[in-house]
C-alpha cells in the first residue's frame, strides 16, 4: 500500500468502500422480496410502442444470493488484506514481503551457479558458453535500454562492442561501471571559449585530431583555445581523453553524440550530462561478475564466440 500524504484520504477511502458495500447488501435486502405465489404480477409501469410492457418479476433467487456471497467475500477480504487505507490487514500480508520471499526462493536456487562463476575470472567466465547464455539474458533485461539490442549503443549511450571505453574496459573497471554506476558530466565552456566564432574554430580543432573533415584555417586559430579553455584539464594536452574521469579520446573518430560541426559546437556550448545507474545493489556480485564477463566479451571475443546478435 502507498504511504498516503494524509490521513484524511485514507479515511476518506475507507468511508466511501465500506458504505458502498453496506449500500449493496442493503440493495439485495430490499429486491430480495420474492411475490405471493398466485398473485398478480405487476408491470414497470412504462409502455413503448403503444401496448408493449415490462412485469416487474423479482430477481432470480440464485443471483441474489451471488450477490450477497459477493459482498461478503469483500468483507471477508478486506478485513484480511490491505484494501482499506493504510489499513495493512490482519494477516499482515503485502506485495513487497511477497516479492522478498519469491526473490529468496529463486535467489537460494540459482546462487550455487552465481557463486561457480564469481570463482573464476572474467576472461574464463567469458569464455564459457553457458555462462555466455545468461549474460545475455541478464544485458537484454537490464541493459538493452540503452545500449541497444546489439549492444552498439545510440546517441549519448556508448557502444559497447568495440574498445573505445570511456571508463576503461579492463575487467575489474567493468565491474566497477555495472556496480556503482557512473556519472559522466562535460560543463558548458562556451563563454570560457569566447565568441560563437571561436567555439567554431575550436570545435573544427577538435575534429582535426582525429583527422576527420575540418577548415584547417579555423583549427590553427582554435588550437589555442583548447589549452586556454581548460579543455587539456580532462581531454588531455594530446586530446586522448582521461579514463579516470571518463573524459573520451578525442583523436579517434568515435563519438558518443556525434562527429559533425554542429554537434560538437553545440556540446562545447552547453555541455553533456550523462548517468549510468548503479546496479550492485540490484543484482549482487555473482549477478554483476556475470554480467561483466558477457560485457567484456562483446569487445574481446573469446574463441567460439560469434558478434553480437
Amino acid at each position: 500500500m502507498a504511504d498516503f500524504t494524509s490521513s484524511g484520504w485514507s479515511l476518506y477511502i475507507s468511508i466511501v468502500t465500506l458504505v458502498s458495500i453496506a449500500f449493496c447488501i442493503w440493495l439485495a435486502l430490499v429486491l430480495a422480496k420474492g411475490r405471493t405465489p398466485g398473485s398478480q404480477v405487476d408491470t414497470t409501469g412504462h409502455s413503448w410502442d403503444e401496448t408493449l410492457q415490462e412485469y416487474n418479476n423479482p430477481l432470480p433467487r440464485w443471483w441474489l444470493w451471488l450477490f450477497m456471497i459477493t459482498c461478503v467475500f469483500a468483507l471477508v477480504y478486506l478485513a484480511l488484506y490491505p484494501g482499506l487505507g493504510t489499513y495493512q490487514g490482519m494477516l499482515g500480508w503485502s506485495q513487497k514481503d511477497q516479492y522478498d520471499r519469491e526473490v529468496a526462493r529463486v535467489d537460494k536456487v540459482v546462487e550455487p551457479l552465481f557463486a561457480k562463476y564469481l570463482a573464476q575470472d572474467i576472461p574464463t567466465v567469458a569464455a564459457d558458453p553457458q555462462a555466455r547464455e545468461i549474460g545475455e539474458r541478464m544485458y537484454l533485461t537490464y541493459c538493452v535500454q540503452c545500449h541497444g539490442s546489439n549492444a552498439r549503443g545510440s546517441r549519448g549511450f556508448p557502444n559497447l562492442s568495440d574498445r573505445d571505453w570511456l571508463w576503461g574496459g579492463d575487467p575489474e573497471t567493468i565491474v566497477a561501471t555495472i556496480t556503482g554506476g557512473r556519472q559522466g558530466v562535460m560543463p558548458p565552456m562556451g563563454a570560457a571559449v569566447g565568441s560563437a566564432d571561436d567555439v567554431q574554430n575550436l570545435a573544427n580543432y577538435v575534429l582535426s585530431l582525429s583527422d576527420s573533415g575540418h577548415d584547417a584555417a579555423r583549427a590553427a586559430l582554435g588550437k589555442p583555445k583548447f589549452a586556454a579553455a581548460g579543455c587539456t584539464g580532462c581531454h588531455g594536452a594530446d586530446g586522448k581523453g582521461n579514463p579516470a574521469l571518463g573524459a573520451p579520446n578525442l583523436t579517434d573518430k568515435t563519438w558518443l553524440y556525434g562527429g559533425g560541426i554542429a554537434t560538437i559546437a553545440e556540446t562545447i556550448n552547453k555541455g553533456r550530462s550523462n548517468q549510468m545507474p548503479a546496479f550492485g545493489e540490484m543484482l549482487g556480485k555473482g549477478k554483476v561478475h556475470l554480467l561483466a564477463a558477457y560485457v567484456w566479451g562483446l569487445s574481446n571475443r573469446p574463441e567460439g564466440q560469434g558478434a553480437p546478435r
